[in-house]
């Protein structure tokens, strides 16, 4: 390699240096820290009241329920919640206690907009009238109103 190479080469190396570096020494290390952050734990945000419960029209309607045990097994809702429903892959819907609500409208909620961890959105596939049915036949369960009920 030539001498005037070497030589211009470590020119720029202290050029660069010298032009890149406007902070006094010290102020970079404390730039590429990460600032201190404190997150407050406190309540979750939102309505201090939850909002009116729509009641499920078709509820308690016995020509409503018998379709939605129809829809149950069309749907093949029985694949991953049972024959009956007493769960298997999927949560038992037969249960007393419900992770995401047991309301009418809650029931609703998970099978239109479906639920993490498998539970498919059934709300862009079926209309509503629909997804009332199946709710007004889970509800049915534990009761004597429930159409063909495990023996």
């Amino acid at each position: 390699m030539h001498p005037t190479s070497i030589i211009c080469g470590g020119l720029l190396v202290v050029a660069v240096a010298i032009c890149g570096c406007d902070h006094p020494a010290g102020v970079a290390a404390s730039i590429a820290a990460a600032p201190a952050i404190r997150t407050p734990v406190g309540p979750v945000p939102g309505p201090t009241t939850n909002p009116p419960r729509m009641a499920n029209p078709l509820g308690g309607n016995p020509a409503a329920i018998v379709e939605g045990r129809r829809l149950f097994v069309r749907m093949n809702c029985s694949g991953c919640h049972g024959g009956r429903a007493g769960g298997g892959m999927g949560p038992s819907l037969r249960d007393a206690d419900w992770l995401y609500g047991d309301t009418d409208a809650q029931i609703f909620s998970s099978i239109a907009e479906g639920r993490a961890h498998g539970m498919p959105a059934w709300g862009t596939r079926l209309p509503d009238d629909q997804l009332w049915k199946l709710v007004a036949y889970i509800k049915s369960m534990r009761t004597p109103d429930e159409p063909d009920p495990p023996s």
